[in-house]
């Protein structure tokens, strides 16, 4: 994230800047790579803490500051002024973020996955919140089985039937959990990016629900 009035629109630019960073993350190797890689030098200002690193930008004592991209996000809109300052496009690293779970509750973990891989196959076949209801008539099977119009899919994790039609319609799909929390929807404005479905030239898919989960 840097300041609009220093005119960067790339990381490429950055060739001996001022970076406000976090100490003890991987985003503090990753931004060591990113520059060793690309023969760039930088002048580290560590900080303990995010609310120290957000501050430390703000006041002045850094020209870019450094994170995940929906940690960036976030600290952004606690700026005295966010939109004078804005996130650049280049990801330096790849960390995948997802549901965790306590070790050894196999029971929780799957009934976890297959909450995400519900939202993401209703997205996938167009099935809303809004229009959840009128889709329990459908005659697509793969429908048919993610509303529990087909036989208990969900009966293997002590689910009932309409399991995944009560997320759909509490919740909304995939891209409408997105979009409110985090996307264009929420103050964060974050982008899908690779986090739209492979339809959409993104990386998330999920398996059908073709037997019994588990």
């Amino acid at each position: 994230m840097v300041a609009r009035d220093l005119g960067i629109t790339s990381a490429d630019e950055l060739d001996g800047a001022s970076i406000c960073i976090q100490s003890g993350t991987t985003t503090e190797l990753n931004l060591a790579d990113y520059f060793r890689a690309n023969d760039m030098e930088f002048n580290p200002i560590v900080f303990d803490t995010s609310e120290q690193t957000v501050g430390g930008y703000q006041a002045g004592r850094c020209d870019v500051l450094t994170s995940d991209t929906s940690q960036l996000a976030a600290l952004r809109i606690q700026l005295d002024d966010p939109s004078a300052s804005m996130i650049l496009s280049e990801v330096i690293s790849k960390e995948p973020l997802g549901p965790v779970v306590r070790q050894g509750d196999d029971l929780w973990f799957n009934i976890v996955k297959w909450s995400l891989f519900a939202m993401l196959n209703a997205e996938e076949y167009g099935v809303t919140s809004e229009n959840v209801d009128e889709m329990t008539s459908s005659e697509d099977p793969n429908i048919a089985r993610l509303l529990g119009q087909d036989g208990n899919y969900g009966e293997g994790m002590n689910l009932e039937a309409d399991w995944a039609y009560n997320i759909i319609s509490q919740v909304g799909n995939y891209a409408e959990s997105f979009d409110r929390n985090v996307g264009m929807d929420s103050p964060l404005e974050i982008e899908r990016g690779v986090n739209a479905l492979w339809t959409d030239g993104g990386f998330q898919y999920a398996p059908r629900f073709a037997k019994r989960l588990a």
